[in-house]
């Protein structure tokens, strides 16, 4: 568990936005941090090969597994998990220095990892964004046009059981129009942060 700031601003508060491939969780996380003052997104660690038009330390660090591996043996992270065949994992480090500095961190990782989160911290706030109809995630994944026919169909499978195993969320989100859903995620996070 993190330790309070000594300062007069208190901790800031962690909001985890998960969904299935494709629903526009990067997006409306990006859209969330155009418009709130004092929240940041934490950045993960990958061992998947980067997309086109991602940055490095930007929308991940993409390392290889051996890397990886060091940092889990050196304990280096909050949770990690294995998604899609490819690691992820949160860095402790980051947490501490943004919390402890009052700024709300906003995570957009899948939900084996929000399970993991919330258990570390258990007063963080998970919002689950939902695509509008499952032919939309469908459009949206094969507009991406970064995974194979077999890849996106495993990934429409995957969604059924993702929401399933996002029962338990605070909230869930319909991502039918970026400017609203984005509002609304706006909502969420005004209504529960410290600062």
């Amino acid at each position: 568990m993190l330790s309070k700031s000594s300062g007069s601003k208190p901790e800031g508060k962690l909001f985890i936005v998960s969904a299935p491939s494709g629903a526009g969780k990067t997006t409306l996380c990006q859209e969330v941090l155009k418009r709130l003052d004092h929240v940041v997104r934490s950045v993960s660690y990958t061992t998947r090969p980067r997309r086109s038009g991602e940055t490095q330390g930007v929308d991940y660090y993409f390392i290889d597994p051996a890397t990886f591996e060091d940092m889990k043996k050196q304990n280096a992270f909050a949770e990690w998990a294995v998604v899609h065949g490819h690691l992820y994992g949160t860095s402790k480090a980051f947490l501490q220095e943004h919390l402890s500095k009052g700024e709300d961190v906003i995570f957009n990782i899948d939900v084996q990892g929000a399970h993991s989160l919330k258990q570390i911290y258990p007063e963080a706030v998970r919002v689950f964004i939902e695509p509008p109809s499952k032919a939309e995630l469908k459009k949206r994944l094969l507009e991406r046009k970064s995974d194979s026919k077999e890849t996106i169909l495993k990934r429409l499978a995957m969604a059924d059981e993702e929401k399933k195993a996002a029962e338990n969320f605070e909230y869930f989100v319909v991502n039918d129009t970026l400017e609203r859903a984005t509002a609304e995620l706006v909502k969420i996070i005004q209504k529960h942060r410290k600062s």
